[in-house]
């Protein structure tokens, strides 16, 4: 790969996909996090304001609380003085005025910041005159509160005054700060606030971005994945990476992939063995009709045996493309299972008497030890069939003058029902065993009866009991036969 298509591709990742779930999932959790940052600064924006405002004018109403403790006790002149300039905590203006409007006390820390220190037009209406200061305090119950811009300083000011009856006399004091501190504070606060928003949303961007790659990491992996199975190739295997849903979700793929991997495997069989099994019926077809349109067509007893040939070829490709479908559909496990109670010793004896004459012919000796009824629960068509390869392999591999013998028993000791079918055959050799299950294995036996078999009738069986979940296998000696098993567990309907 060059270095330009390496550009692209590099440039073709970063351009966000704007219906994509990581994009999305970037926006969504950018917005939340910038909205957070936002209802929060806004919240103390709206708040910020009144809560100094609240905290100032509880400052100053204690000073005036403070003041009005001595003014209420025995104190001198002095000792009000000194109290009055400790109460200020330079930070206020403390005016205490007697009935006839006289200045008293005095104490001042904010210079042009005390309304009572300058030209009447500085203050607001209700302070102008002891009239006003009178019926204001009267029509708010002794105290009140006022909060104005400054005309001199075009600073907000705040004022809190009341009403003390001293032993001796009766004063209204008014005490009065400046709120720019709390404005001051406040426009620091936005200040920073402002900074404190630009660095949440690039940490926010940031943090969305490399969490919503890791996120969205297996999903986008899954999909390069699946683009696999769509080209079939099955080497496609899916992470779920560290989350619940995506492990899920490919340990639902993973055994999807291998399900369709062995199907594929079984379709690429069948087609090859169906073409090697089928090619050599079809050439005998081909051949004797053939002989019979230009030999044997007027000649009765050649055009018989000709169309005996045709007629056993055709039986033989019929029987291979049923077992053929049989075994393909029980190995991709895409076949149904219908369980019921049958007679097994009933059923055991139908395949019996449909074999009887091949049996015969063959010169087989056929013993039977079955009791008069076993009942079992079981799919009745696939044990039938297992019963009818089993007997079909004995026949096949049992010389003229030999026995076969069938039995069917209950292992109460295991809990199964068994079925034996047991042959007076060459036997099996050892190492072979383990083979005889795969389809189309050849063993190493000599004989082998001259009878239509597709070779695939111990894979069946294998294939049938891994679908029931029953036990199968043989027993075999060299020179002494064979005996097939096949166990069904026991169920109750």
């Amino acid at each position: 790969m060059n270095t330009s298509s390496l550009s692209e591709e590099w440039v073709t990742s970063l351009k966000p996909d704007l219906h994509g779930i990581r994009f999305r999932f970037w926006l969504a959790f950018f917005s939340a996090s910038v909205g957070i940052v936002v209802s929060l600064g806004v919240l103390q924006i709206g708040f910020i304001g009144p809560y100094y405002r609240n905290v100032k004018m509880h400052s100053i109403r204690n000073i005036a609380e403070d003041i009005a403790e001595y003014l209420s006790g025995d104190a001198t002149d002095e000792e009000i003085g000194k109290a009055v300039q400790d109460t200020i905590r330079n930070n206020a203006c403390v005016v205490m005025y007697n009935t006839k409007g006289k200045i008293i006390f005095q104490a001042d820390s904010l210079g042009v910041g005390c309304i009572f220190n300058a030209a009447e037009s500085r203050k607001p209406q209700q302070l102008n005159s002891m009239e006003t200061i009178r019926q204001q305090m009267d029509e708010n119950g002794s105290d009140f509160s006022l909060t104005f811009e400054s005309a001199v300083t075009d600073n907000q000011m705040m004022v809190y005054g009341t009403k003390v009856n001293a032993p001796l006399s009766t004063y209204y004091l008014f005490v009065n700060t400046s709120l720019d501190p709390v404005y001051s504070a406040y426009s620091v606060f936005l200040s920073q606030y402002f900074i404190f928003t630009i660095v949440v949303m690039l940490l926010a961007s940031a943090f969305a971005y490399f969490y919503s790659r890791k996120i969205t990491r297996p999903i986008v992996n899954m999909q390069k994945e699946a683009g696999k199975l769509a080209n079939a190739d099955y080497t496609a295997h899916f992470e779920g990476g560290s989350f619940t849903e995506t492990q899920q979700l490919a340990s639902t793929l993973n055994p999807a992939n291998h399900q369709l991997q062995k199907i594929d495997t079984l379709r690429r069989d069948l087609i090859a063995n169906l073409s090697h099994d089928i090619r050599t019926p079809l050439t005998d077809i081909r051949a004797y009709a053939e002989m019979i349109r230009d030999i044997s067509g007027d000649r009765p007893e050649k055009r018989e045996k000709h169309l005996n040939v045709i007629i056993r070829e055709t039986e033989y490709l019929s029987m291979l493309i049923n077992d053929m479908n049989q075994l393909t559909a029980m190995q991709s496990d895409n076949i149904e299972i219908n369980e019921e109670e049958i007679d097994l010793c009933a059923r055991i004896n139908e395949i019996i008497e449909l074999n009887r004459t091949l049996i015969h012919n063959a010169g087989i000796i056929l013993h039977v030890d079955l009791p008069e009824k076993l009942y079992v629960v079981i799919d009745d068509i696939k044990i039938g069939r297992v019963i009818q390869n089993y007997l079909s392999n004995a026949i096949k591999h049992t010389p003229s003058g030999n026995s076969i013998t069938i039995r069917a028993y209950k292992k109460r000791m295991d809990n199964v029902v068994r079925i034996e079918v047991e042959d007076q055959g060459e036997g099996i050799k050892e190492e072979e065993i383990p083979y005889i299950w795969d389809r189309y294995y050849k063993s190493s036996r000599t004989f082998r009866r001259n009878m239509n078999s597709t070779g695939l009738g111990l894979a069946i069986v294998k294939s049938i009991a891994e679908t029931l979940e029953c036990r199968y296998g043989v027993i075999s000696h060299v020179n002494r036969g064979s005996l097939f098993y096949f166990e069904i567990p026991e169920k109750h309907r």
